[in-house]
């Protein structure tokens, strides 16, 4: 697996119809590449992954595939609470050429710790891709241990993790547990620094569509060992990292990206715009980091 440190989650960009726009799909992601992303993540939950369908999803993963496939991976978000539906559009999406596909895990149906073994182990052993799990207990209302993700690590092609538990104690008990093959990536840009510290490779982040070089650059200074650098840059986007998440994401990311002129769009139901007083702070936020 081609080792990146700062992948972005893409958002996913409409036409006034309220259409995926796969022009400015492309545009975006090349645009995120070239201000310091590594990696894109195509139809997680900044992607708005429930409410596009699966041929929507098939046409992004292959629309950015081209656009950007050869200079980053790109990874496939398929996951759902389904997992015959996972491991169809998982071996659906291999087809389009993604480096690799990441599963959320189950949400809604609460799975025990063995069913989410169980529903993971299946949609891997479907691809030959690697497979990075998505854990966010704020979403999904159930939490993937480490003892669970220490035995997918037996699968060949179980690579990494998205996690976006906010718990350090879990993040050290995993890279203590797991085999270095199985990379850690945070899933909260204001934890990156903190959980690079204990063992994250990176961060699947989504501030990268604002500050990617920003934040690439404090990334490499925590790698490089200039930590005071990077505690510094840190804070300088501290702010960002929070106005980011004022609403439910990716509310704010959306009204942002329209702001500073790079068009993606409304969202659709059941999300909805930002309020006055949110756009205000964002307005004041962006203009306070000089992207207005």
């Amino acid at each position: 697996m081609t080792v990146a440190r700062l992948m972005t989650a893409m958002v996913t960009p409409y036409n006034d119809a309220l259409e995926v726009d796969y022009d400015r799909a492309a545009k975006i992601a090349a645009w995120l590449v070239e201000n310091g992303s590594q990696g894109i993540v195509v139809s997680g939950t900044t992607g708005e992954s429930p409410v596009l369908t699966d041929d929507e999803k098939l046409g992004l993963f292959s629309t950015v595939c081209k656009a950007v496939g050869m200079h980053v991976p790109v990874w496939a978000g398929v996951g759902s609470y389904n997992t015959a539906e996972t491991v169809h559009l998982a071996k659906a999406a291999e087809k389009t050429g993604v480096a690799g596909v990441m599963m959320v895990a189950p949400y809604y149906n609460k799975p025990t710790q063995e069913g989410l073994y169980r529903h993971f182990k299946a949609a891997a052993e479907a691809v030959s891709i690697p497979v990075m799990v998505y854990n966010i207990p704020g979403r999904t209302n159930v939490n993937v241990l480490p003892e669970t993700m220490l035995r997918l690590a037996e699968v060949e092609n179980f690579m990494a993790i998205k996690e976006a538990s906010g718990s350090m104690d879990q993040v050290s008990e995993l890279r203590k547990i797991l085999p270095e093959k199985v990379r850690i990536y945070c899933g909260d840009d204001a934890l990156t620094l903190p959980m690079m510290s204990v063992g994250a490779e990176g961060v699947v982040s989504i501030a990268s569509h604002l500050a990617g070089k920003e934040i690439l650059q404090m990334i490499n200074s925590f790698v490089e060992g200039r930590v005071n650098e990077a505690m510094q840059m840190h804070l300088k986007l501290f702010q960002l990292f929070r106005d980011l998440f004022i609403c439910t994401n990716p509310i704010p990311l959306k009204e942002c990206l329209n702001m500073i002129g790079m068009p993606v769009g409304g969202l659709r139901l059941p999300l909805c715009e930002a309020s006055d007083a949110q756009r205000q702070q964002l307005k004041k936020m962006l203009a306070n980091y000089g992207l207005l």
